[in-house]
């Protein structure tokens, strides 16, 4: 196992496409929902104990050899949204592209030939980790810090917030970071040990959803999602 692919795969120089989208945070800036880092805050905290875990187990399932295909269809019912199921879909897609190049591997090419307009992303992960010699651990850790950190580069962007102060608001999320990878990572093995992919969190963020659904519409925006 190399903790160097983990540093690869979790820069987010590696061109996977996260740089387009903010997670959510465009449409609650928009909304003022978010106005600086104490509610950058207060959005992240949210973001990482629902669509966190949820991608955070998904991946670590998907390294642990959970068929993809099931995978994916449970991320897709887990995903109201159609432009987040979009979103991730595309995600998913750019991710494999890079990750091919990266990581040859047979089973990469497979999921590319299954899924033409991508898996969703945190699934993709998981596949590509397992190919880049990672642990369900290190899955999880990418997908559950991705979950926080795009959202936190946008609002500087957005809101011309200090980067020390985003940088600052990711630090202070570490500790839950580690209890939700920890989640994930059990919800996973028990998946494993036969609980089904019904087993996996299903935790859900509604204004996201909606939020998602209304930024989908705007003629101007800055992110993708």
């Amino acid at each position: 196992m190399s903790r160097a692919a983990l540093l690869v795969l979790a820069d987010g120089r590696f061109p996977a496409g996260g740089h387009a989208h903010s997670g959510g945070a465009e449409a609650a800036v928009k909304a003022g929902r978010i106005t600086g880092a104490a509610s950058l805050e207060e959005y992240c905290r949210g973001r990482l104990h629902t669509a966190g875990l949820v991608a955070g187990a998904f991946a670590a399932a998907a390294v642990l050899g959970v068929d993809v295909r099931e995978l994916d269809a449970a991320a897709d019912a887990r995903t109201p949204s159609a432009a987040l199921r979009g979103a991730a879909r595309r995600l998913g897609r750019q991710l494999l592209r890079a990750a091919r190049v990266a990581w040859p591997a047979a089973e990469l090419d497979a999921v590319a030939r299954e899924f033409p307009k991508g898996a969703h992303q945190p699934v993709v992960l998981g596949v590509v980790a397992r190919a880049a010699g990672l642990s369900a651990q290190d899955a999880a850790y990418c997908a559950v810090y991705e979950c926080v950190s795009g959202p936190a580069t946008a609002v500087v962007r957005l809101l011309s917030l200090d980067p020390f102060e985003a940088t600052g608001v990711l630090a202070r999320l570490a500790g839950e970071m580690d209890l939700v990878v920890d989640r994930g990572v059990e919800a996973a093995r028990r998946v494993v040990a036969g609980a089904g992919v019904e087993g996996l969190p299903a935790a859900s963020a509604p204004l996201t959803e909606i939020g998602a659904e209304w930024h989908g519409g705007w003629a101007v925006r800055l992110f993708a999602s």
